[in-house]
């Protein structure tokens, strides 16, 4: 139902990310005047739906209320920590792209769960996008001991050798690259990211995959 809404203020967005750094004028000032636009509405439906996700919480301790079972539901019952608000409230955020939010939400999840790799993936990802490196390192080098999936082991592997990579750390982000391949040789970014980084310079490869997990 929300699709259409968020896939416009992400477009939106998108396009004044593109526009402003050459803009001017009353050029310049329509892109701020339609981020302000964004920023409201962003805010509105987060609070139109916190209100209601308390509504719905209320009734169902009120009730007694049990969910009808779904495919999920398994999944929930090994994550607890999926049922929390502020896990909800901190997916929320990282969809409007509200990340300095998502980020306090996610640190109440840890707090509770601190092997929770749901949260600690968005937190590294929100980090990244922050700009803050090393942050996002913590997070995902923690994920690193709590991991079985060797291909779930390889991504984490890459991304944390984007972040050395990024702050020309070339030889520790080799290692790591290298690290990536050895638990999955099929994965495609990490040899892209090794060419970079003997040339010590180009376009990093975070990994689709592990994006699209959030």
């Amino acid at each position: 139902m929300f699709q259409h809404l968020f896939a416009e203020m992400n477009k939106m967005l998108q396009e004044i990310a593109r526009d402003y750094p050459s803009a001017e004028g009353e050029s310049r000032n329509d892109l701020i005047r339609k981020y302000n636009m964004l920023h409201r509405l962003s805010d509105k439906v987060m609070d139109e739906w916190l209100v209601f996700a308390e509504k719905l919480s209320e009734f169902r301790e009120q009730t007694e209320l049990q969910l009808e079972p779904e495919d999920e539901m398994p999944q929930q019952e090994e994550a607890p920590e999926l049922a929390m608000e502020s896990f909800v409230r901190g997916q929320g955020y990282y969809k409007l792209l509200m990340y300095g939010k998502c980020i306090g939400q996610f640190q109440e999840v840890i707090g509770r769960y601190p092997d929770s790799l749901a949260a600690r993936l968005y937190l590294a990802m929100a980090y990244l996008q922050e700009g803050e490196g090393d942050a996002a390192w913590a997070h995902l080098n923690h994920m690193l001991a709590l991991i079985r999936e060797s291909k779930l082991k390889a991504m984490v592997y890459n991304a944390l050798g984007c972040i050395r990579a990024s702050q020309e750390r070339f030889h520790e982000a080799s290692e790591l690259f290298g690290l990536s391949l050895l638990h999955d040789p099929a994965l495609p970014e990490p040899n892209v990211n090794l060419e970079v980084c003997r040339k010590k310079g180009g376009k990093l490869q975070f990994g689709n995959q592990l994006v699209s997990l959030l």
